[in-house]
């Protein structure tokens, strides 16, 4: 079956990072995975939330949201709502897990990092490309303090894995990486992959949203999601060169 955008089945669409998008935050990236585009600031502030004081360990959590007009449609803004939704605070938490699987905690001292992932442009995609930008945008800011002389160790030992992710799906039966809008909306199966540049597993979020999925169709989407994630790896060192 050829795909809307006339990719192989196992083809990621062009992959953007732009650093220093925004000159304010300690860290910022613009990532683009085709259409979708994806605000990633890193912002570094001193103290940590109540319950983590006099541990010695710092924090790293992050926040998503979505321009009202980054849809086919327009959302009303969650703060008019006066309530973050479900799937909005779903997400949040998922980027933080995943960057927090990378980083040494210790290293920060009693120091948070924010990580603000703010949709300008959905086409699927927008949490994965949020977590593949936002762990850029992290390193940009754990180099900050280390400048600073505020970070206890290197750099590299500090961010001691990398971090990627990806979504995958079967579309009338087709096993496909990096799924577009179009594409999302009609999958059979739908998955979110989290992996470190190592090919390990962080997270790993799969629904068959017509029916059920088999052991060897959840093998190939998680082989289609590591070979994805190694080419978003090599992108984001890439940026960080």
């Amino acid at each position: 079956m050829a795909r809307p955008d006339g990719r192989e089945a196992d083809q990621l669409r062009p992959v953007t990072l732009t650093r220093n998008w925004s000159i304010h935050p300690e860290g910022s990236v613009l990532v683009e995975f085709g259409n979708t585009r994806v605000l990633c600031t890193a912002s570094v502030t001193e103290g940590v939330p109540r319950w983590r004081k006099g541990s010695g360990l710092g924090w790293v959590t992050a926040e998503y949201a979505m321009l009202p007009r980054a849809t086919n449609t327009r959302g009303d803004r969650e703060s008019v709502k006066g309530k973050v939704g479900g799937r909005t605070h779903e997400i949040s938490r998922l980027i933080g897990r995943s960057l927090r699987a990378c980083i040494d905690l210790k290293a920060l001292g009693e120091n948070s990092v924010v990580l603000d992932c703010d949709v300008l442009q959905a086409d699927g995609g927008t949490r994965t490309a949020a977590i593949t930008g936002a762990y850029v945008a992290l390193h940009d800011a754990v180099g900050w303090l280390a400048e600073r002389k505020a970070l206890a160790g290197k750099i590299e030992k500090v961010m001691h894995r990398s971090i990627q992710a990806v979504s995958v799906g079967i579309i009338e039966g087709e096993p496909r990486l990096d799924l577009m809008y179009l594409e999302d909306v009609a999958a059979e199966v739908d998955m979110n992959v989290v992996c470190t540049g190592d090919g390990d597993f962080v997270e790993v979020q799969g629904t068959g949203e017509d029916g059920v999925f088999r052991r060897d169709q959840l093998d190939s989407l998680l082989d289609l999601a590591v070979a994805g994630c190694a080419d978003l790896a090599a992108a984001q060192q890439k940026a960080l060169a």
